[in-house]
């Protein structure tokens, strides 16, 4: 079976599970697991950040990192399709107690003129804004790259306002491979950066909060535990994760070409709708105008051809490559959808 849903779907590898049998462990919850706090160590010196906390998902990155920094009954500016508007699960308003103030971006990326715009104004009668974040790249966009200008505008704007940002970095590093800007010249522009370990990387579980800010880590530690996010010997996920850091990051640019190759077959088929030059990273949509199928009837029929894909809109699907999908699998996966779509 070809799996091109997400990302999210990889197995470790041999040698990440001979990683994680030679893991040693300690309990987390008191500081003593070394491979844990190796794996901090690491992630934090990635981004650039003094310190760095594990944490089982990105969700849970995401939602510490707003309790952390806002205030209930405060506002936080997202854009209207990002991860955590669409998938957290309302989570924001539920734990936070926060609203979430939508910007509608172009693939995602917000302008510094339209953060500016949302900031509420300090009077009597106004919910007080809070935060500010920004997803890189941007699942819901396309897997679209901020450009490094954009964000430095919109730390301008935050800055005079006197507003922390956060980083929703889950796929972080596919915007280090496809722009050439380091992890650390991103994250400098945020107070708190989270990235997965369980997407392209090819980790089973686990994401990173990083920040400068010991008070703020202290926080975003005691919030982990009331979330019940602390785990205790977890060494064994954290050396998957070291090992992802290790040895997968250079790898992200395979994804990216395979990607861009499926793209360019698929814009062949004559019932295909697809932009090559929008796939910047590791997810492509499409859209299957054909009289024989619907979308969700093309997805289940593909299925029976071996090939896994995600229907994401009433004409729209979402193809994800990875490190368990080779040039071969993405010819062949081209191959089936030409012979359903034309035939």
């Amino acid at each position: 079976m070809i799996d091109l849903r997400s990302d999210t779907v990889t197995k470790p590898t041999p040698a990440m599970r001979e990683a994680m049998a030679r893991a040693e462990v300690g309990d987390d919850i008191y500081g003593e697991d070394p491979t844990v706090n190796r794996l901090q160590e690491v992630g934090a010196a990635l981004v650039g950040k003094r310190a760095a906390l594990f944490v089982p998902s990105g969700t849970l990155g995401n939602q510490l990192s707003l309790r952390a920094q806002a205030e209930p009954g405060r506002e936080v500016i997202v854009d209207g399709q990002s991860h955590i508007v669409r998938y957290e699960q309302g989570a924001a308003a539920a734990l936070a107690g926060v609203q979430l103030h939508w910007v509608t971006g172009t693939q995602g990326i917000v302008t510094a003129e339209q953060v500016e715009a949302a900031i509420r104004p300090n009077d009597p009668y106004s919910i007080r804004t809070a935060l500010i974040c920004i997803e890189n790249t941007h699942n819901a966009g396309g897997g679209t790259v901020y450009p490094l200008s954009t964000i430095q505008a919109i730390r301008a704007v935050a800055t005079a306002h006197g507003l922390p940002m956060h980083l929703d970095g889950a796929r972080l590093f596919n915007a280090v491979a496809a722009s050439g800007v380091s992890a650390a010249e991103y994250a400098q522009h945020f107070e708190t950066v989270t990235f997965c370990l369980s997407k392209g990387l090819g980790a089973p579980a686990g994401s990173l909060i990083a920040t400068d800010d010991p008070g703020l880590m202290e926080r975003l530690r005691r919030f982990r535990r009331m979330y019940g996010g602390a785990m205790r010997q977890s060494g064994i996920l954290a050396a998957a994760g070291l090992y992802a850091l290790e040895h997968h990051r250079a790898r992200l640019r395979e994804d990216h070409i395979n990607a861009k190759r499926l793209a360019a077959r698929l814009q062949q088929i004559p019932a295909v709708t697809i932009d090559p030059t929008l796939v910047e990273t590791n997810i492509l949509f499409f859209d299957v105008d054909s009289k024989k199928y619907s979308v969700t009837s093309f997805v289940a029929a593909l299925k029976q051809e071996g090939v896994l894909i995600n229907a994401v809109g009433r004409n729209t699907c979402r193809a994800v490559t990875h490190l368990d999908v080779s040039a071969d699998d993405i010819e062949l996966a081209a191959d089936r959808i030409a012979r359903l779509l034309n035939g």
